[in-house]
């Protein structure tokens, strides 16, 4: 099955970035049109944690209601101004400079995808960061017919502990061969 060809400006903008960037792990448009989707049924603040070249807040943003709010956090001061570049005249969306603590101010959010596996890990933290049914998006894992999840001969101990935490409703899925993402809402 092939995905429809078009995608919205602001995707194009952001691809067109990571491309001159040459930033090769950006969002998937499997992913990105599930974020869309997703942020289609949230009101209030939706954040990305791992801009990058903001190609997942251009997903967000192409489905997201008039009324939300993305914001998104970008470590590299270049990299921010040049993502800041791309949403100028997106007025749902907020690029900050700095590591991903800085949007804590803007919690609790609907929707929050994460996309830096280092901070997957940090449940704890994220889960204070979302709202009662606010749904966390959590990309690039690898899938696992077993379980527990095995990756490169080690239990994927960030998949187990999101799948199996009782704060969540969670179902990981498969979104290409080679790629799956989680998704908990939280209870």
């Amino acid at each position: 099955m092939s995905a429809p060809a078009e995608v919205p400006e602001l995707v194009a903008r952001a691809l067109d970035l990571s491309r001159r960037r040459g930033f090769i792990t950006s969002t998937r448009s499997e992913t990105g049109r599930l974020l869309a989707a997703l942020a289609a049924s949230r009101t209030g603040t939706l954040a990305e944690l791992g801009t990058g070249c903001g190609v997942g807040s251009a997903w967000l943003s192409s489905g997201a209601p008039k009324g939300a709010h993305i914001v998104t956090a970008e470590l590299d001061p270049g990299l921010s101004k040049d993502v800041q570049g791309i949403f100028h005249d997106a007025e749902n969306v907020e690029v900050t400079c700095g590591d991903w603590t800085v949007l804590e101010q803007y919690a609790p959010f609907s929707l929050l995808f994460v996309d830096v596996r280092e901070v997957m890990a940090s449940i704890d933290l994220l889960a204070d960061l979302l709202e009662p049914g606010g749904i966390a998006v959590l990309d690039d894992f690898v899938p696992s017919p077993f379980w527990p999840p095995i990756v490169d001969g080690q239990v994927d101990t960030v998949r187990e502990q999101w799948l199996t935490d009782e704060r969540f409703a969670a179902v990981e899925m498969l979104i290409d061969p080679d790629a799956s993402l989680i998704i908990a809402t939280r209870r």
